[in-house]
């Protein structure tokens, strides 16, 4: 642990007296200076204000102490692909200042989640590892999962684009076992000397504190455009991953490359993987910036609900595990964190359930306190020389003494161990255990009267052991050069996408640079691309007002690297999130719109069948109450639809208003939140007046020459038709989530 520096002693200086204000004034001289000695109140406060240089070459960089050092791109290593060097003064020192930089909210990751469950294994898999809780398929571990955005603060909206973590603390019989990922199975830089360059770029940027929570600004653009690694990461982040639908309906990864080792000492390399049962989704991005607005909670909301309501999100824990005799057998570096196996290289084994069960009795308590660690480990995992988790084995501990107070957070209730802990660490700020008897230290014969040591020389001993590794000479501040190549799976990436999200991902380029202030910045980005793949930087650049994509332009910056980037990449349809899914419906959203005059006998009816397939329904009017319906009866409402936008639901049900639907069609707020719906590609279904109010706004048939057939995703009644025989099809329509082959958005004016 590194010692806390102690506070500089501050000289004590006398305050003068308070001069009366006339005083004041008149030590200003007629031009407005202050006399010498004293500061305007006017001026800026510069002391201790630091100008950074303007001419490149006057831009060295030092250490805090002023040591001129030459790489900052590369932590020190024992060989090209070996570990990382804790001797490396120039990364913790970097790490260190980082971590301490925000407090007490975290510096990444500040908004989140959590929620408390279970993982139970399906078989025992002592064939690849002696952990216990992935090895008695007859036991329940406990878990907290915390999910979050990364780049915004606690405050920041749920919906943002951004990547999400997912980490999950396991409490098993042989301690704590935290999983720390994401939903995306990739990351911006190979090596964790330059996490705090990436956040302090995509954080707000410091003279103005704008943009909160979003990249869409200079200092982010201009940094990753310089770093290559990244560009892999950026196809991930404007696709439809960084803007889920639900926490519940999202995938998990480690990142990583880790290692699982038997009993009998046999290693292999794994990456983890999180399936959800629910599949994977996301939202529109004209949905994602006004759910920002109308309910930044969204997410924390929907995955609390879902619990409360015993709908309880879960997902398969899947593993790719590659021998280590394999490691080198791919076109791409296992130790390599801005790249992932494609799953048909390597598929993905579904080991085991993860069911989140239990909501936090108390946010700060649980949620706020928890501290993960990629270094809390169990016997039967261990770690690879990746470059980028070597520094996040340094990094979590020294962040939670900043963020938490003191050297005992592990003393917190949400992150004690389930099992027995035992060792000689004492004292400190917010030590809760009262530890007994005169001995603390090992070795020591007092404590029992015979000799207590732990130097591994024990016959019998047990516990954790890393797994020994031969380690390639020479020391080196150098990256490997199997690292070099960073577009070969940007492009994989791409050319998996179906069309609309291709077009989603395309749509996100161009809105986060067309932000940008800096036209060059805008070019140095598509010039990136056009090694991805010219139509994307083509189209990417074609709104932006400069000029043709060049990729002969992007290799004369330093940070490129002239690694072969084949164009034969084949495509990894796993990657596409609109894969064939369930089914199912379970935990969907529908909005049902009514007015006076109602079938309440067909919302009823359709409402029942919905709710039995598992979606949950709520009936909106303009007004609270109840509405007055056809057969002279009444129908409860549950909202209106001014506090319950079309962006909180899944599906909108237009059933049959007789003669209201007239009223209906001159109402702004329903005619706003029907096209709105349509736009954002959800399923729709109408019967009677209802599908005349579809018709009316032109979100009914195909316009398409010779077509008579509805739009994708809406479903209309035929006449006479009753809501259960209809029911399936809108049941099918929900199921697909949403339908992105959709024509013509951009006319709808929602």
């Amino acid at each position: 642990m590194t010692p806390r520096t102690p506070a500089k002693e501050k000289t004590k200086i006398k305050a003068p007296a308070a001069k009366p204000l006339a005083q004041q004034k008149a030590d200003f001289t007629a031009e407005g200076a202050p006399p010498p000695g004293k500061v305007a109140l006017t001026e800026p406060v510069t002391r201790n204000t630091q100008a950074a240089p303007t001419d490149p070459a006057a831009q060295t960089l030092t250490t805090n102490q002023g040591l001129p050092f030459p790489d900052n791109h590369n932590s020190l290593k024992a060989g090209v692909r070996g570990p990382t060097l804790l001797e490396d003064f120039i990364l913790r020192e970097k790490i260190t200042h980082f971590d301490h930089e925000r407090i007490p909210e975290r510096a990444v990751h500040a908004r989140g989640a959590g929620a408390h469950g279970t993982f139970q294994v399906y078989e025992d898999l002592s064939d690849l590892t002696c952990a216990e809780f992935l090895c008695q398929p007859a036991l329940q571990t406990p878990v907290f999962v915390r999910f979050s955005t990364v780049a915004g603060s606690r405050g920041s909206a749920d919906t943002a684009r951004d990547a999400r973590g997912f980490a999950v603390k396991f409490y098993t019989a042989q301690g704590n076992y935290d999983l720390v990922g994401n939903n995306i199975p990739v990351f911006f830089i190979q090596d964790a000397i330059k996490f705090p360059d990436l956040i302090h770029a995509v954080k707000p940027e410091p003279h103005n504190e704008i943009p909160q929570a979003a990249s869409a600004h200079d200092t982010f653009w201009d940094f990753v455009t310089l770093m290559p690694e990244s560009t892999h990461m950026l196809m991930w982040v404007m696709s439809d991953r960084a803007i889920p639908r639900s926490l519940r309906m999202m995938e998990g990864f480690g990142v990583h490359t880790f290692r699982l080792v038997n009993a009998q000492g046999v290693a292999s390399f794994v990456k983890f993987h999180w399936k959800p049962l629910l599949d994977t989704h996301g939202l529109a991005w004209d949905e994602a910036q006004k759910l920002a607005g109308k309910d930044a909670d969204f997410h924390r909301r929907d995955l609390w609900d879902a619990i409360d309501s015993g709908n309880f999100p879960e997902w398969e824990l899947g593993l790719q595990v590659v021998p280590e005799a394999d490691e080198h057998r791919f076109n791409f570096d296992l130790l390599d964190p801005t790249k992932l196996i494609p799953e048909e290289l390597v598929p993905v084994r579904r080991v085991g359930r993860l069911v989140l069960n239990r909501n936090p009795d108390n946010f700060f308590a649980e949620t706020e306190q928890v501290a993960f660690h990629p270094g809390h480990l169990v016997p039967g995992i261990d770690f690879s020389n990746d470059p980028l988790l070597q520094g996040r084995l340094f990094s979590y501990t020294d962040t939670q003494l900043s963020r938490l107070g003191s050297a005992n957070f592990h003393e917190l209730p949400i992150n004690q161990s389930k099992c027995p802990m035992h060792n000689f660490q004492r004292d400190g700020m917010h030590r809760q255990t009262v530890n007994t008897g005169r001995v603390a230290y090992e070795p020591n014969t007092l404590g029992s009267g015979r000799e207590f040591r732990v130097d591994g020389q024990q016959a019998g001993a047990s516990g954790f052991s890393s797994l020994p590794e031969a380690l390639e000479p020479p020391k080196i501040r150098r990256r490997s050069p199997s690292f070099d190549d960073h577009f070969s799976q940007a492009r994989m990436f791409w050319i998996s996408q179906s069309v609309p999200e291709q077009d989603h991902i395309v749509a996100a380029f161009q809105f986060e640079l067309s932000k940008l202030d800096t036209p060059a910045i805008r070019q140095r980005m598509v010039d990136n691309l056009a090694h991805v793949d010219g139509q994307l930087a083509a189209r990417v650049a074609a709104p932006l007002g400069i000029g043709a994509p060049d990729a002969q332009a992007a290799t004369k910056w330093s940070g490129f690297r002239a690694a072969p980037h084949p164009l034969d990449v084949q495509p990894s349809p796993a990657l596409s999130m609109l894969q064939p899914g369930s089914g199912s419906i379970a935990t969907r959203t529908v909005a049902i719109l009514v007015a006076n005059g109602v079938d309440a006998a067909a919302v009823h009816t359709l409402q029942h069948t919905l709710t039995q397939a598992g979606a949950q329904c709520k009936v909106l009017a303009n007004t609270l109450g109840q509405v007055a319906a056809a057969d002279g009866g009444h129908l409860p409402v549950d909202g209106t639809l001014q506090t319950n936008p079309s962006v909180v639901f899944d599906a909108v049900f237009l059933p049959c208003m007789g003669a209201h639907a007239a009223a209906m069609s001159a109402d702004g707020d329903a005619v706003h939140f029907v096209l709105e719906a349509y736009k954002h590609c959800k399923p729709i279904a109408a019967c009677g007046s209802g599908a005349g109010l579809l018709a009316s706004l032109g979100v009914a048939m195909s316009t398409e020459p010779g077509v008579t057939q509805p739009l994708p995703g809406v479903v209309l009644a035929a006449a006479g038709e009753l809501p259960e025989q209809f029911a399936q099809s809108f049941i099918d329509a929900i199921a697909a989530h949403r339908h992105w082959e959709r024509n013509g958005l951009a006319t709808v004016p929602a």
